[in-house]
């Protein structure tokens, strides 16, 4: 793969939050979530991003698919900088951004079946409706490894890793080229981590998709992903090829991170 072959570039992302303080709510500082970061990721790449919780890592996957917007930097998905988009414009591109939450259950509507929660991305943006919506829900379901019996079923009457495979499932509803995962596995038994992440494996496989895969566990960052940033409070510390990262840090914090996931 060209090295130039990118998707996605982020250039000084920073992501500050106010502290308001006595009756008129004035300005008194900011809490600097993310502060000053750059990374990019290539087409059909995993890249990570790893540190404790508070590190500012899922703001940051957040901040790409505007779902918190940003208070500087660049962020250029496919030669197009979203932070500059309109709101039509920006509805258009998230088509090809979607994003897998950490919790499967709260992440899915309890009041809608399988088979809407599937192809409710593709309704929305006037695709494939109809027959052809109801198709496509029972070849994602079958990608994914569910039953298309259980179409008409709801998310609690499903384990919780079947409910992360339905949740896999919307997000390749509208054939994404960057799926952001957000500690996707992390709310799931040991036993069942392994097969979403083979699964994901497979996906990626399949269809080329990139994936920026958060977490917090190094063991899993180190399973599926290609490259990997580590973050510390708010800011990229170091950054490369994952068994280069782990094998040999280079930062204090890093090389602290390493130690107490082994000890772990």
């Amino acid at each position: 793969m060209p090295v130039n072959d990118l998707l996605l570039e982020v250039k000084g992302l920073k992501k500050y939050y106010p502290v308001k303080k006595g009756i008129l709510k004035k300005t008194v500082g900011y809490v600097k979530a993310v502060d000053g970061v750059d990374f990019s990721i290539r087409h059909g790449e995993t890249f990570g991003l790893v540190g404790e919780s508070g590190c500012g890592k899922t703001t940051i996957g957040k901040s790409v698919l505007r779902l918190t917007e940003a208070t500087d930097g660049q962020i250029i998905f496919d030669c197009i900088d979203i932070l500059k988009l309109e709101k039509e414009e920006l509805r258009k591109t998230r088509r090809h951004m979607q994003i897998i939450f950490q919790d499967p259950y709260g992440s899915l509507n309890p009041r809608m079946m399988v088979s809407e929660l599937i192809g409710e991305p593709m309704i929305k943006h006037g695709i494939n409706t109809g027959e052809e919506n109801t198709k496509r829900v029972k070849d994602l379901m079958e990608i994914v490894g569910l039953n298309t019996k259980h179409m008409k079923r709801y998310p609690h009457e499903f384990s919780g890793g079947q409910r992360q495979r339905i949740g896999v499932a919307r997000a390749l509803s509208l054939n994404p080229k960057l799926i952001v995962c957000d500690e996707p596995v992390s709310a799931l038994d040991v036993s069942i981590q392994s097969q979403i992440l083979n699964l994901l494996e497979d996906l990626q496989k399949q269809f080329g998709i990139a994936y920026l895969f958060i977490a917090h566990d190094l063991a899993v960052i180190k399973y599926i992903c290609d490259r990997v940033a580590v973050m510390h409070n708010g800011i990229i510390v170091e950054i490369g090829q994952t068994d280069q990262i782990i094998d040999n840090p280079k930062d204090p914090y890093t090389v602290s991170l390493i130690q107490s996931s082994l000890k772990a």
